[in-house]
């Protein structure tokens, strides 16, 4: 029996990877094996069903204090390319959402240096007045270290106030590669992996999900891949609250890594499924289309994946690196994507409660 075959055999078993087989795995050449691994225990858990989420993206200001080598979003005050949208803004691009019928606004953006509190409280309140029943996922968990540390505010209490003007759960990003040396080299200015971890930690334990990303394709190594999502697996263990996994391939454009050029096809859905199977205990895998093209995300409903995301409307952060994706999906085409993969899309809300089915055509 070869180790793939051990490797399958457990699977089917529903035991625990280890990081040397998810290695193992990694450095397998035999992809359609490997999705087929991963595909089984997909539908195992979801069967036939996609999910995807009509949604909006809003970057409320790339104006940042830290400067990390693999980010190409960030600008100083006043610098080319810099933005800032104001609550008003916001709620506006909010409302013209809610004529698409979004249930869900994903709010993040720079370290900004000059914003007062009240700012951060205040648009969840605006938006929240605008749209009362939408759910408001926002502000990593690097910008809640940063208003605790900004603000002199424990991270529970930032937590908690957010959660009083309107806040429905984190998104994950800020994770990028928590493996040390990799993650001290792309963004340091960010902290320690333990910073990230204890943050959803916190969030957690205040009844808060979240989700966890993993940007890869830059200069970490497989190990450090795995390290990265043993530190994931190790965490909802403890604490449950991951709602998603979502790997998220790096855009090298003006970046201080752009030699190292875009993830193949074949590297996007290898980590996919390798994810599905070494994460045995975060329900959804996410492909998100934004960095990984529809194309990949659409294919990788056949390597562990089970969520296309949403909708989005218009994203900034993925585009400022080069990404070749369009900024908007709009649902009827989403679902097509879905349909043509051979599955059923399933609208769904931010919790993953289904909201619709659309069956096959």
């Amino acid at each position: 029996m070869t180790v793939l075959e051990e490797i399958s055999e457990k699977v089917k078993k529903g035991l625990r990877l280890s990081d040397e087989e998810a290695l193992v795995l990694f450095k397998c050449d035999d992809v359609i094996a490997l999705g087929e691994m991963a595909n089984a225990v997909r539908e195992k858990i979801h069967a036939k069903k996609t999910y995807y989420i009509v949604n909006r993206h809003v970057d409320y200001s790339n104006v940042c204090v830290l400067s990390c080598k693999f980010c190409a979003f960030a600008r100083r005050p006043g610098e080319a390319g810099a933005f800032e949208h104001s609550i008003e803004e916001i709620v506006e691009k909010v409302r013209g959402g809610l004529i698409r019928g979004i249930t869900e606004v994903h709010i993040v953006g720079g370290f900004h240096p000059t914003h007062p509190w009240e700012f951060y409280t205040g648009l969840l309140k605006a938006i929240k007045k605008e749209a009362p029943d939408i759910h408001i996922k926002a502000y990593t968990a690097a910008e809640i270290r940063y208003f605790s540390k900004k603000f002199k505010m424990p991270e529970e209490e930032v937590l908690g106030r957010l959660m009083e003007a309107g806040l429905g759960s984190l998104p994950g990003g800020g994770a990028e590669i928590l493996a040390p040396e990799v993650r001290k080299e792309i963004c340091g200015p960010k902290g320690p992996a333990e910073f990230w971890l204890d943050t959803h930690r916190r969030a957690h334990k205040l009844g808060l999900k979240s989700n966890a990303t993993m940007l890869y394709g830059h200069i970490e190594s497989l190990a450090d891949r795995v390290l990265h999502m043993r530190l994931i697996r190790e965490l909802q263990d403890e604490t449950g609250g991951f709602l998603s996994f979502i790997p998220l391939s790096f855009n090298p454009k003006d970046t201080c890594y752009e030699d190292r050029g875009y993830t193949t096809g074949i590297d996007d859905l290898k980590t996919l499924a390798i994810a599905r199977l070494y994460m045995d205990n975060i329900r959804h895998i996410k492909a998100y289309w934004v960095m990984s093209g529809p194309e990949v995300a659409q294919l990788s409903q056949y390597f562990g994946a089970d969520d296309m995301h949403g909708t989005v409307i218009e994203e900034n952060i993925t585009h400022m690196a080069g990404a070749l994706a369009p900024e908007d999906l709009p649902a009827d085409r989403l679902c097509s994507l879905i349909r043509e993969a051979g599955r059923v899309p399933v609208q769904r809300d931010s919790l993953y409660r289904e909201i619709s089915t659309s069956p096959p055509l």
